[in-house]
């Protein structure tokens, strides 16, 4: 996808991307920390009962766990494969902030059931919350990000729009300008044919003249020699 964009859709899909793994970076660490405590919390509390025993026995808290590590897990996914899109140029913003804030929701929920099981003074279940606190972050920076770049790319079209209807309007001048120019230009053409008719019709209204007058003589002449001869 760099090698086929540049310019401005290059560095919004840049910061896209860095962003973006960035939080998956951090998701990595927050599961990896909600299974350290989730070992921590099994250990401590299902004494001499096995850890399949523990689950079994605390089924509904084992399940809000296990549904919120898979809600992460899948967010985690629709955003790499939005991410993915978006910056291939078929896919869209708005999905890149949804996902976003369903890894928010989903931490924070994931956070809540251990917290549930968990020691207050557990050291892994701080090392969670502050795994929680870095996703939250990561997860503002996504969107943050997006609409930075989605506003960055609406300014280059209306500029480039604006752009286009300037280049159309300096071509719709030219071609007023090469009328008029054309306009005058016949004007002239015309104005030069009615001198040229004018200057015709007198030369022809003068010939036409002369040859009444030598029509005359000749007829006055006729007339006289027809005059002797009788």
């Amino acid at each position: 996808a760099r090698q086929r964009d540049s310019g401005v859709n290059l560095e919004v899909n840049e910061r896209i991307l860095d962003s973006c793994t960035d939080l998956m970076n951090f998701i990595r660490v927050l599961i990896t920390s909600s299974k350290d405590l989730q070992r921590e919390i099994v250990d401590q509390g299902r004494g001499a009962s096995s850890s399949t025993e523990f689950y079994m026995k605390n089924s509904r808290w084992t399940e809000g766990l296990i549904s919120a590590a898979k809600a992460v897990g899948w967010g985690a996914t629709m955003l790499t494969d939005a991410a993915d899109m978006v910056i291939q140029g078929d896919g869209k913003f708005e999905e890149l902030v949804v996902c976003s804030h369903e890894i928010s929701a989903s931490t924070a929920q994931l956070v809540a059931a251990s917290r549930v099981k968990a020691g207050k003074e557990s050291g892994k279940l701080k090392t969670l919350q502050s795994a929680s606190r870095n996703v939250n972050g990561a997860t503002a920076r996504v969107v943050a990000s997006t609409n930075a770049g989605r506003r960055q790319l609406d300014e280059v079209s209306e500029s480039l729009e604006g752009l286009a209807t300037a280049i159309t309007l300096t071509q719709i001048k030219r071609k007023e300008m090469d009328s008029q120019v054309k306009l005058l230009e016949l004007e002239q053409a015309l104005q030069q044919e009615r001198v040229k008719l004018g200057s015709l019709r007198k030369k022809h209204y003068e010939l036409a003249g002369v040859k009444d007058e030598d029509d005359e003589s000749s007829t006055s002449t006729v007339s006289s020699v027809v005059q002797l001869c009788s």
